[in-house]
């Protein structure tokens, strides 16, 4: 598992431990985490060094990536995406095909597919990619150059679009939204009318294991989900009912809120407060016969029992 010690990457770990599998963790740095089956591989990029963390290996789960950076620095950010997350992808790939793996299980991002859903649509595996950003254009880039490792090789691929991640030790805009309902702050977000699609990250960590392993899964790609959307305004009431918190939330048309963002510069994230973001998670049920084992209610009040542990609520 690559990226073993981040948000997901504890939980993967956690999950297949628990299926009673044997476990090599690859973090870019070490940790306290330091033992025999953890490898420190440093930077990923085109030229990382896999060969001592991949020996032995069966599969491979590959999370580490550059994400989302809130305050970019890098003067190309799209050639900073491509070092880490196209050429150390594509790298990590040709040293585990090299190396006798048998398949190598990446997750990717909804954003491959675009940013948001019109009225009544879902995204599905058979669309046509449309990356908005350089981080989805970097991860499809990356989708791309597996699957031709892939035909060269006969490394076996599993590509995984989740949506949101959400659950304890969640960060980004998902910890912000905790953040603000806890200090009681009202949200004129009542008059919301949206959809979205999230993922549990147990459930996302149950996802990769049947991908790692289910024969049916080879070279094939999957949307994710808990299955069941929310509206933001359902999203904020279940977790400040679970903070101790009740969301205040005031009626403003949805049309003002978005010209007030696009002024302040704010509109991208207004589009993810306001808009809707579907995906059609049914191929891999259907293909896989898998279900997420916790709901949606369980994953939100599980992330809202962690927060307020957190900061004492």
């Amino acid at each position: 598992v690559t990226g073993a010690n981040g948000f997901i990457g504890r939980s993967v770990c956690e999950a297949l431990q628990q299926r009673g599998y044997r476990v090599r963790r690859a973090v870019r740095k070490p940790g306290g985490e330091a033992s025999a089956e953890t490898f420190a591989i440093g930077n990923i990029d085109e030229q990382t060094d896999w060969a001592g963390a991949l020996s032995g290996v069966d599969a491979v789960i590959h999370l580490a990536a550059r994400v989302h950076v809130m305050h970019e620095r890098a003067a190309d950010p799209l050639a900073e995406f491509r070092r880490v997350n196209v050429a150390g992808t594509e790298c990590l790939a040709r040293a585990a095909a090299a190396a006798g793996v048998k398949r190598l299980g990446y997750v990717s991002s909804v954003k491959v597919n675009g940013e948001a859903t019109g009225p009544g649509e879902k995204f599905t595996e058979e669309d046509a990619p449309a990356p908005q950003d350089p981080y989805g254009v970097s991860k499809y880039e990356a989708e791309q150059a597996l699957r031709a490792v892939a035909r060269e090789t006969g490394l076996e691929i599993v590509i995984v679009r989740p949506p949101l991640v959400y659950g304890p030790g969640v960060k980004g805009n998902f910890r912000q939204m905790l953040k603000v309902l806890a200090s009681g702050v009202p949200l004129p977000l009542a008059s919301v009318h949206n959809l979205r699609s999230l993922i549990y990250v147990e459930n996302l960590a149950d996802a990769l294991i049947a991908c790692a392993t289910h024969p049916a899964a080879a070279d094939q790609t999957y949307l994710v989900s808990d299955g069941e959307d929310a509206s933001t305004p359902v999203l904020l009431r279940v977790l400040g009912k679970a903070l101790g918190k009740p969301a205040w939330l005031l009626p403003v048309p949805a049309g003002w809120l978005k010209a007030l963002a696009g002024l302040a510069g704010k509109r991208a994230a207004a589009d993810r407060l306001l808009g809707s973001l579907r995906v059609e998670s049914g191929k891999i049920r259907g293909q896989l016969q898998w279900m997420p084992p916790h709901t949606l209610q369980q994953g939100l009040q599980a992330t809202a029992e962690w927060y307020r542990t957190e900061h004492y609520l």
